[in-house]
């Protein structure tokens, strides 16, 4: 079976038009399909509205116990619901979900990291080691496929957010782009056909990020290691491309990266191995 892996980043769900634009589009994608989302633009949002300032490594959310409340809030409870609602207006029957649900997606909290990052305002590089938290690395039998074709064969899409769940009666924050790509490798092992789609509020990858006409067609991983070298991806794309070439180094068919608005046509970012 053909299953499409869709993921859309937080920018995409704050903005509502944009929003549900997409829940159309995604609604006439034929076939099986699961959705994951992110969140994180509002997370950082009610964060800031709460007086407190969100802290990001390279693109990664550290999570405490409070944010982890939050979060937890904003992804597994308004996000998903409104995306649901948003898929069942447009005919779309489908059911949101977070980690612990049916325990789709089981993962292990990480252990504390060392890294080498700028050291303030200078270029000088110092390591340091960074403690996230409570987020989720998601093992490769953490995802339960079987569950997911369940949903699929009942004609019923899958939503995933953010969080998942440790088997020990706790919740964790894990990267979207993660269980997306997770989720499409899964599916892949299981013996589908699996195309993994991350759509966010641009185009494609940009050489340029104020250039939004200089979309780079095809990422290979020897282009990729000189986007890096010349700061041309950073942040947030640093996790998404990392994990679209798992995906590939996994059994996923294929991985897109393009604007949430142009799902249903063949713009965008493919990476390749």
């Amino acid at each position: 079976m053909r299953i499409n892996v869709i993921k859309i980043g937080g920018n995409v769900v704050e903005n509502e038009p944009m929003l549900q634009e997409f829940a159309k589009d995604f609604a006439a994608v034929e076939g099986a399909k699961v959705l994951v989302h992110g969140g994180g633009v509002m997370a950082s949002g009610l964060q800031k509205r709460l007086g407190m300032e969100p802290i990001m490594v390279e693109g990664r959310r550290v999570t405490d116990a409070q944010t982890l409340e939050i979060v937890t809030m904003v992804y597994a409870g308004w996000c998903s619901k409104h995306i649901t609602a948003s898929l069942q207006k447009n005919g779309c029957n489908a059911i949101g979900l977070c980690g612990a649900d049916g325990k789709i997606i089981q993962a292990t909290r990480r252990p504390p990291v060392k890294m080498t990052l700028a050291s303030g305002l200078s270029q000088d590089k110092e390591v340091r080691e960074i403690d996230y938290g409570y987020v989720g690395d998601i093992a490769p039998e953490g995802i339960n496929a079987r569950l997911l074709e369940s949903f699929i064969e009942q004609g019923i899409t899958p939503v995933l957010c953010a969080i998942t769940y440790d088997g020990r009666g706790n919740l964790l924050n894990t990267n979207a782009d993660t269980i997306a790509s997770s989720v499409a490798e899964s599916l892949a092992k299981a013996g589908h056909d699996t195309i993994l789609t991350y759509c966010f509020e641009k185009d494609g990858v940009l050489y340029d990020k104020d250039d939004p006409d200089s979309i780079i067609p095809e990422i290979t991983p020897r282009i990729y290691d000189g986007l890096k070298v010349e700061k041309r991806v950073a942040d947030g794309m640093i996790p998404k491309l990392d994990n679209a070439f798992k995906a590939l180094e996994n059994g996923v068919s294929r991985v897109i990266i393009k604007n949430a608005g142009n799902i249903g046509n063949s713009t965008g970012t493919t990476v390749k191995l």
